[in-house]
């Protein structure tokens, strides 16, 4: 059985329809949400009904950083994150921000650890973005599996079950064996803002029988995305970002 992994889509709803419509023609049965459903994009409404109606049929998903933001002013951003996120907050619902506050930061099932940043501290919204950073956060997860996002890129570490941690960088498309005698942190990518130069929405499958995990990238209408961020009022340099991938 497949488990889709989709993480930061940042009410990006044509990046999101393009994953999901990729995970399911690729077998994905199950579904995990990673964080950040919120933020940057002008489709959080949407974005929100869909993870919604993912969850009432069984999918899992965990609160990101910007998701928290719509209910707790505090939360510290930058002034442009800060800017979509009061805009958001205007035109969200009192039921799509209440599914967002009400999500955990961490969720454990069986052999998985879901997470939007590290494991250690969730609520610290560390990124993993070392060997040292995602052995830290696969001790404190406790699972062999630990499935994680807010970085906006696709990495994969390893390591033995109480050793340090190596980073690999995975192609698309191309199946990694993950055997369970080992520990694995996966940072699944972006589906609404990638940031590695490549616009096309990110997102992976966990194939649970043959133990691989698939980083993909999918493309999708990122014009049709920039132009609702630019009409909405939106800073415009959002556009810009997901049109650039950056």
């Amino acid at each position: 059985m497949a488990l889709a992994l989709l993480s930061d889509v940042h009410a990006n709803l044509e990046a999101l329809e393009a994953c999901l419509r990729h995970a399911r023609e690729s077998g994905a049965r199950r579904y995990a949400f990673l964080g950040d459903l919120a933020g940057y994009g002008a489709d959080p409404e949407a974005v929100v009904a869909i993870v919604r109606r993912y969850v009432d049929e069984g999918a899992v998903a965990v609160q990101g950083n910007h998701d928290q933001a719509i209910a707790q002013a505090s939360v510290y951003m930058n002034d442009m994150a800060r800017d979509a996120i009061e805009w958001q907050r205007g035109n969200l619902s009192a039921e799509a921000k209440a599914f967002l506050a009400g999500l955990p930061l961490c969720t454990r099932q069986g052999e998985i650890c879901f997470v939007h940043a590290s494991a250690a501290l969730p609520e610290r919204w560390d990124y993993v973005d070392s060997p040292s950073a995602a052995q830290r956060s696969a001790e404190a997860s406790q699972a062999p599996y630990t499935f994680s996002g807010h970085v906006h890129v696709q990495e994969l570490y390893f390591g033995a079950a109480r050793g340090r941690m190596s980073r690999f960088r995975p192609i698309p498309g191309t199946a990694v064996p993950v055997p369970r005698h080992r520990r694995w942190l996966a940072l699944v990518g972006s589906v609404g803002q990638p940031r590695d130069g490549n616009p096309a929405a990110a997102y992976a499958l966990f194939d649970e029988a043959a133990v691989t995990l698939t980083f993909h990238r999918v493309p999708y209408d990122f014009h049709t995305a920039a132009g609702k961020i630019r009409r909405s009022g939106l800073p415009p340099a959002l556009a810009y970002r997901i049109e650039q991938g950056i």
